[in-house]
């Protein structure tokens, strides 16, 4: 049995509704944004965000390899080439390296992943591994995440503009480029999950994707708060 549009409209409502178990709710997000972590917190942080990023494309991929569907492939590869690049210092990745350098990390210690914590590890590789293996369209449901981004990502952007100012502007280009391509994104995730997703079954499936994926961007967030409790501020 397939739903009415008005059972879709009330689907997309019940996944607006994982917003309020968006990491921008977790206590040490909340003290980032406030302006209440020292230098060391920070770097703690964004070295253990590195992690998430440079397997986002990872991710993406996966998406592709098990993705049937040649106009979604096409539109979903824009998201690899917006975190890799086409070319040597382009892309997201390049860009969150830039942010560490500008914190007063070194490539050298972020690609090392000397500083990742086993949670953040652990959280990272599970998500990778649904895309993996899971049906496409739920790894797709699990991205829906980004329509909460631009909020956060413009709250973030303001945050660190205002608080953390020994901080290179230049470094928080990755924020500013999310505030166009997170839309975009979510816009085209929104409509693949919506087409996709027309029974019951399917539906609670793709909610259970999302839900998640929050669940995985929490538990990142728990570990980094355990692993940056005793940093010097």
């Amino acid at each position: 049995m397939t739903l009415t549009d008005t059972a879709t409209d009330d689907f997309v409502a019940t996944l607006r509704t994982q917003s309020r178990r968006y990491h921008h709710q977790h206590p040490f997000h909340r003290r980032m944004n406030g302006g209440e972590l020292g230098r060391e917190q920070i770097r703690c942080w964004v070295a253990n965000r590195f992690y998430y990023q440079v397997n986002i494309p990872r991710k993406d991929a996966a998406v592709l390899a098990n993705c049937p569907n040649r106009e979604v492939r096409r539109r979903w590869l824009r998201r690899i080439v917006d975190h890799d690049g086409t070319v040597d210092g382009e892309g997201g990745i390049e860009a969150w390296l830039r942010l560490g350098e500008a914190a007063g990390l070194t490539r050298r210690e972020m690609e090392d992943e000397r500083h990742v914590v086993p949670g953040v590890r652990f959280a990272v590789d599970a998500y990778v591994t649904f895309a993996r293996t899971r049906p496409w369209v739920e790894a797709v449901a699990s991205s829906l995440t980004e329509l909460f981004a631009p909020d956060l990502m413009a709250e973030r952007l303001a945050a660190f503009e205002r608080h953390y100012t020994w901080i290179d502007p230049q470094g928080l280009a990755y924020f500013r480029a999310r505030l166009t391509q997170a839309p975009r994104d979510s816009a085209h995730a929104l409509e693949v999950v919506t087409e996709h997703c027309r029974t019951p079954d399917q539906q609670a499936a793709a909610l259970a994707a999302l839900s998640f994926k929050c669940d995985v961007l929490w538990s990142m967030l728990d570990a980094i708060d355990h692993a940056c409790a005793d940093r010097q501020r």
